[in-house]
């Protein structure tokens, strides 16, 4: 499957700017990303920092969205609706210990620690852009490996159709939770061809660091070419099933939020259009590429499907 060229930029645009302006510290941490495979994550993770490789076949000739933005302007309902929210109120979710259990159409039904999540496959650094739905955009480096590499140890029967996601539910952690705005857990999902592709990212980190809890801690998913409500945060459950999941949007407001969720600039939102997109930091808006600007990879998933009747 094609994946994208690499596209030089310079080390300061990818390296967190407190490293690269460190080299003693940066070199220390460059040397030790070999291994991460055979470390474990309390050592490797120390200080809050994740080493991931750079993946060059991932990335995109933009310019990254400073890590204060990522950081500050988020949606994550379960700490509050406004972007700021997030930022203000996630500071108490306990991210240790934490379990993954996976169930459901498996061979291999397993609850995992987050150790043994984070030491499945060695951690990358794949810089992707996320669209949300309300038409802003960010370009962020995430550290995380593919999701088809946990899916591959679970082995899904042939029953298995789609991949649900479910995220932590306490109200006395997440605030956003004590309210009726979204019926809780935050439930998500793809089809197992969607999660299975290589660009399905099982994410850990973002700009050399251990996720922030606004940012989805300890553990999400980052589906690049889909809307960013399609990324489900803080997991605890994924669960494989033949039907097709009912997900918190579409429960919410099914003539608004469909299933497959694909940025689309030609299908408006109920209240919006799409064609457009504001990127954090950028004052005029941009055209909205189709998929994302990942057509070239993920069409193929979609051959013959309407993409205005499956939106």
């Amino acid at each position: 499957m094609p994946v994208y060229k690499p596209t030089p930029i310079p080390a300061s645009e990818i390296t967190p700017r407190p490293l690269f302006n460190d080299r003693r510290r940066f070199m220390q941490i460059a040397a030790g990303a070999s291994l991460a495979a055979l470390l474990p994550p309390s050592v490797w993770a120390a200080d809050n920092k994740l080493a991931g490789v750079k993946n060059p076949a991932y990335t995109v000739p933009e310019e990254l969205t400073p890590y204060k933005d990522v950081t500050s302007y988020n949606n994550f309902y379960e700490f509050g609706t406004g972007k700021d929210d997030p930022a203000k109120n996630a500071g108490g979710l306990k991210t240790r210990p934490w379990t993954v259990t996976v169930e459901g159409e498996v061979k291999k039904p397993q609850v995992f620690d987050l150790d043994t999540l984070m030491k499945m496959a060695a951690i990358e650094e794949r810089i992707y852009r996320l669209r949300c739905v309300e038409a802003w955009s960010m370009v962020v480096p995430w550290l995380g490996f593919s999701l088809a590499e946990l899916i591959k140890q679970v082995q899904p029967t042939g029953k298995a159709k789609f991949v649900e996601f479910i995220s932590l539910n306490d109200a006395s952690q997440m605030p956003g939770q004590q309210t009726s705005v979204l019926a809780w857990p935050y439930r998500e999902g793809l089809r197992i061809d969607e999660a299975m592709h290589p660009l399905t990212l099982l994410t850990f980190g973002l700009y050399g660091e251990l996720l922030p809890n606004q940012n989805g801690a300890p553990v999400r998913v980052v589906v690049p070419w889909k809307y960013g409500f399609k990324s489900a945060k803080s997991i605890v459950g994924i669960r494989f099933a033949e039907q097709q999941p009912v997900t918190s949007w579409m429960l919410a407001g099914p003539s608004e939020y469909g299933f497959y969720s694909n940025v689309n600039p030609t299908v408006d939102h109920a209240r919006w259009s799409q064609a457009k997109e504001r990127r954090i930091g950028e004052f005029f808006r941009r055209k909205t590429l189709m998929f994302n600007g990942y057509e070239q990879e993920v069409a193929a998933l979609y051959t013959g499907m309407d993409l205005k009747a499956n939106f």
